[in-house]
Formats: C-alpha cells, structure tokens, sequence
C-alpha cells in the first residue's frame, strides 16, 4: 500500500482541520494517529541533534515511516560539492530513527544547473540504505542520461506537481516519490487540489503499485490545511 502524507506536521493554521485544540506538544501525536508517514522538513533548515531523532522515534508508532529531508548546508550553500562531513552528519541522524525510518529526501535548488558528475559522486558516497530521493527543480537536469544515473545509484526521481516544475512520471528506483506542492499555476505551494485531480493522481499510484514500486507521496500545500485534506483523499482513493 502506498503511503500518503504531508510535508511538515506542525502548523499553526491547522488547528481547524487536525489539531482541535490540541497543545503544540502534542501535534505529532495528532498526526501519527491518523496518517503513516510524514517528511520532515525541519531539518532542511537547521539539522537536529541525533537526541532530537531519537526522542521523535520514541514517539512514532510501529510501521510508521519518518522522510528526512537533507539540510540546505548540503544542497543549496555546498550543491553537493565535498559532500562526506555532511553525509557523516545526516547518516549518524539517520541511525538514531532506524525502524522508522523512511526515505531521505535530497532537494536540489531551483538554480542549480545539471552536473553529471557532481551527483555521481555524492549518490557513490552516500550510503544506498539511505534509499535517496532527489528533486531536480533546474530544467537542464531533465535528460534520460540522468535519469540512467539515478538508476545505477537506486536513487528515486522525485515527481513533482507545483507551479513552474515539470511534471516527469519517471520511475528510477524500487521507489518512487511523489511530492504535490499544489495546483496553483502561479504560486508554489498554493491551492487545494481537485477532486478530479486527486483522482488522476491515484490512478498513477495504482500503476507504479502494479509495476512493483513502492510509493510515498506527500502533499507540500500546507496553507489553509488543504495538505491534510489532499492527503486524506488521496489516501482514501487508494483504499
């Protein structure tokens, strides 16, 4: 069964549609309680002590799978260049949430253009456990050669639906990972995503499922709660 969820599980503007009146404390506990899997994007910004990792993984069910997204000190201040003190880092955080773990999401910046060999060597030094997930938001990285890279690496092509970003239904890894940053044509991370739209976007898990992928997918449009309400539907669609 694919897992579906949100980008992020704590925000303030979703107190009417998740939270209830729950404390921020327990917002996690809210989450977990309706949905499986959840990306973290906190440590993007600001990459958590393993302690952080572990507490978070004495609070998560079993069979729930936490996506680590990987700090913006890796993919946009060094664009993967020299990547082994960063690698060392993000693994040691990865280790303290084993059985709970899920993929590791690798955002590349928008301006960051193609470089074969630059993500040869990063996706060479990172170990494959980490089942890496990359999102190539330049144009230029958009080439079947690239996408051959990622297949000798098992590293998944993110697919992704959002203003501006292609959407490229490739499947490169035993995984795929899909990330919906919303509908709007003008505003990333804007709009609720159409029933109709929810729909097709089941049926594209449905065929990635019968062609023996693992699927994650995770809705990244937060503002007024629509990421959960996404989520929910798309997850009841795939039930």
């Amino acid at each position: 069964m694919a897992r579906v969820g949100t980008s992020g599980w704590s925000y303030d503007h979703w107190e009417d549609v998740l939270y209830h009146g729950a404390p921020a404390r327990d917002r996690l506990a809210r989450y977990v309680a309706e949905f499986d899997t959840v990306e973290l994007n906190a440590s993007f910004y600001r990459w958590p002590r393993e302690a952080t990792f572990a507490s978070w993984r004495s609070r998560l069910p079993d069979g729930f799978e936490l996506t680590v997204k990987a700090p913006r000190g890796l993919t946009h201040a060094r664009r993967l260049f020299e990547p082994e003190v960063w690698v060392e880092r993000v693994t040691r955080g990865l280790h303290a949430v084993r059985g709970r773990r899920g993929p590791l999401l690798v955002q590349l910046p928008p301006t960051m253009e193609r470089d074969d060999a630059r993500l040869d060597y990063f996706l060479r030094v990172l170990p494959a456990w980490t089942r890496p997930a990359v999102e190539l938001r330049h144009p230029s990285w958009h080439h079947d050669d690239v996408y051959a890279l990622l297949e000798r690496h098992g590293a998944a092509y993110v697919v992704m639906s959002g203003a501006d970003l292609p959407c490229v239904l490739r499947a490169t890894a035993p995984l795929v990972y899909v990330r919906l940053h919303g509908p709007d044509h003008h505003h990333l991370y804007g709009g609720s995503y159409s029933d109709a739209d929810l729909h097709w976007w089941a049926d594209r898990v449905r065929e990635w499922e019968g062609a023996g992928h693992q699927v994650f997918a995770y809705f990244n449009n937060d503002g007024g709660g629509h990421a959960v309400r996404n989520a929910r539907t798309l997850r009841d669609l795939l039930r």
